[in-house]
């Protein structure tokens, strides 16, 4: 079937990346590397057990030692203890560049008192159910539910600070009635929970992105810490300045390089290519559907690379993704961008540092307003969503 153009349709190129090493182990890195990627604890570091951990964006976040862009992200004073996802192509992109404390694992079916206990537990909890580009079923989706895995992990074992992320239409999806449900069950648990809705240009990233952090607190510790300060508010990173040196690149010197997928531009909206990027403007939001809503280069024609996706995901070039373009592009979809989540990394530290000082941060008017804002509905009930009411009840 020929697309709207009316062109032959173009196949994808389907090159395997090259590389010696990962991340953990580049010798460009070894400055910065963090000891947990070699097996070593961090002293005096605490320890984090991560859930839904992907390919590890947001696990980087939290041990930092990398550099993005020419800015180096500091070793936080955290260690990995174990991070299980249910993937196991996204456990070896993990185990490839961050450490071996990646297992692939269903958490449905782990006994939470099976894991190891940790001061902070973190976690991307799956989002297909609340996306707003996704079916919306919620609560009523295959993986709408498993968001209860850190319930139970909380239940067990009592972590001080809990950092969950999502999906900005969680807020939305049935008048915020879904993720009122979660932070409910978030609290049950004795805990104190905010949510910062953080826009990732405001941190530095090239693409237009938005994501949830439900972050909570054990009661007696007193109010959740408030959202990381913007370091690049309404002075927003254009795209070519995070992808513009690769313009010329074409093959795998810089790894990933090489892979993208052939596709024709649509002659009208609605079809591929309605997505193109322009110079001077933020890039179209990374989706895991690399065939869905196609990006075209600001300057080239054709679509961007697994690099440049990478790139505008803050993941630094020394992270390889190891496999088709296809399998990479679902991996750097679904990943937190790794600088945005170093943000919110310094925040927990700080707050927990606080602690450790016999200090307690309390809830003000601003925090309560946050929250607020950031469970507001703007979208109107579906009868999709009407069908699941019981699920609250």
């Amino acid at each position: 079937m020929r697309p709207k153009s009316g062109l032959p349709k173009r196949k994808a190129l389907r090159r395997k990346p090259e590389f010696l090493f990962g991340l953990k182990n580049h010798p460009s890195n070894s400055p910065l590397s963090h000891p947990n990627m070699h097996g070593e604890a961090l002293e005096g570091a605490s320890e984090v057990m991560s859930m839904f951990c992907g390919c590890g964006g947001l696990d980087l976040g939290f041990l930092g030692g990398f550099s993005y862009l020419g800015k180096a992200y500091e070793a936080l004073p955290f260690n990995i203890v174990q991070a299980v996802d249910f993937d196991e192509k996204s456990i070896e992109t993990y185990k490839l560049n961050i450490s071996d404390h990646g297992t692939v694992g269903d958490l449905t079916q782990i006994n939470a008192a099976d894991l190891p206990k940790a001061r902070v537990l973190i976690g991307g909890f799956p989002c297909q159910d609340f996306s707003s580009s996704g079916p919306k079923l919620g609560f009523a989706g295959k993986r709408g539910q498993l968001y209860t895995a850190l319930v139970d992990y909380m239940h067990e074992h009592k972590p001080d600070i809990v950092v969950g992320e999502n999906v900005p239409y969680l807020a939305s999806l049935h008048e915020g009635a879904y993720l009122m449900a979660i932070l409910n069950d978030f609290e049950a648990e004795g805990y104190n929970f905010n949510v910062w809705n953080l826009f990732a240009p405001d941190y530095g990233l090239s693409q237009s992105r938005r994501r949830l952090f439900l972050v909570g607190v054990r009661k007696e510790l007193g109010a959740p810490p408030k959202p990381p300060t913007p370091t690049h508010l309404n002075r927003y990173r254009p795209i070519e300045e995070a992808i513009g040196d690769l313009k010329e690149i074409t093959d795998e010197s810089i790894t990933n390089q090489s892979q993208y997928f052939m596709a024709t531009k649509a002659t009208a909206g609605g079809g591929q290519g309605d997505h193109n990027n322009k110079i001077g403007q933020l890039a179209y939001c990374i989706r895991a559907n690399a065939r869905a809503r196609i990006q075209f280069h600001y300057e080239l024609e054709r679509r961007l690379t697994v690099r440049e996706c990478a790139r505008l995901q803050s993941f630094p070039d020394e992270f390889v993704f190891p496999f088709a373009a296809m399998t990479n592009m679902t991996q750097i979809g679904n990943a937190v961008p790794p600088t945005l989540a170093h943000h919110v990394a310094k925040t927990v530290a700080e707050y927990l540092s606080q602690i450790d000082k016999g200090e307690r941060l309390e809830w003000d008017a601003k925090a309560i307003d946050e929250r607020v804002q950031a469970t507001t509905n703007r979208h109107r009930l579906s009868s999709r969503d009407e069908s699941q009411l019981g699920l609250f009840s």
